[in-house]
């Protein structure tokens, strides 16, 4: 059985020593502004994707198109016969995952490691994959009637790789399909 959330007028302050409560009314605040800033996607169904930085553009991924998102492995096993856009194998929890620079891979240079850089391991039945991107921004909740089938053009040049674009205000979030590319043969022909 749960507790049911204290009234509007609480006071943060007031539930400092009830953690719970706390979490569920700065929950219930943050859905009642989301909901006044964006009344549409309230109203509709929303999608979900995981927005990461790569080659200075922002691009968005489908939430179930990722596992799980890290920091780069201190090191990598490389693969004798690979293409240069394939770092070597990690050793992640026990299973061998190969790292991927998807920057190089798409032909638009290699990916710089920083302390930003993230591994974005891909949700995919057959082909385990982790790819280097720049930066993970976290999820991003777009509604339904915000997406477009047209995709912009990319510095990063994966226009063939992209399922439409998201659009709000301003802003442009190109959608990135993993699937697509960790299955297109160029991929799947990774020796050198």
């Amino acid at each position: 059985m749960t507790e049911p959330s204290p009234p509007p007028e609480v006071e943060l302050k007031s539930l400092r020593d009830r953690p719970f409560e706390l979490l569920a009314e700065l929950e219930r605040r943050g859905r009642a502004t989301s909901a006044q800033a964006n009344p549409e996607a309230s109203s509709g169904r929303e999608w979900v994707g995981v927005a990461l930085r790569m080659a200075g553009d922002l691009y968005l991924v489908a939430r179930e198109e990722t596992r799980e998102v890290l920091g780069v492995p201190a090191s990598t096993t490389r693969v004798p016969g690979a293409k240069a856009w394939i770092k070597g194998l990690a050793n992640v929890r026990g299973q061998l995952l190969p790292i991927i620079d998807l920057r190089q891979f798409l032909g638009s240079g290699v990916t710089p490691v920083t302390r930003n850089t993230r591994v974005l391991v891909v949700n995919h039945r057959e082909i385990p994959a982790g790819l280097l991107v720049d930066e993970v921004l976290g999820f991003r909740r777009f509604a339904e009637n915000e997406f477009s089938g047209d995709a912009p053009p990319t510095v990063a040049r994966c226009e063939r790789y992209l399922a439409g674009a998201f659009r709000r205000a301003h802003e442009q979030w190109p959608v990135l399909s993993l699937r697509s590319v960790l299955e297109s043969p160029a991929f799947t022909e990774a020796a050198a």
